[in-house]
């Protein structure tokens, strides 16, 4: 199941920086994860600041 991005999100690219698929672009307010590219690898997770972003 893919990652998700919380509402925690504050907007600083460095999940889209480390997606390995490029699964992640930015969305209105946050960045959002496309799942259909996403291959649950959890490099997102790994590097957001925030922890803005949950497996889900």
């Amino acid at each position: 199941m893919a990652y998700n991005i919380t509402d925690a999100c504050v907007n600083c690219g460095t999940c889209a920086e480390n997606c390995p698929v490029e699964a992640i672009s930015e969305g209105d307010g946050k960045y959002v994860i496309d799942a259909d590219l996403c291959v649950d690898c959890g490099s997102c997770a790994g590097n957001c600041p925030v922890e803005a972003i949950e497996e889900g």
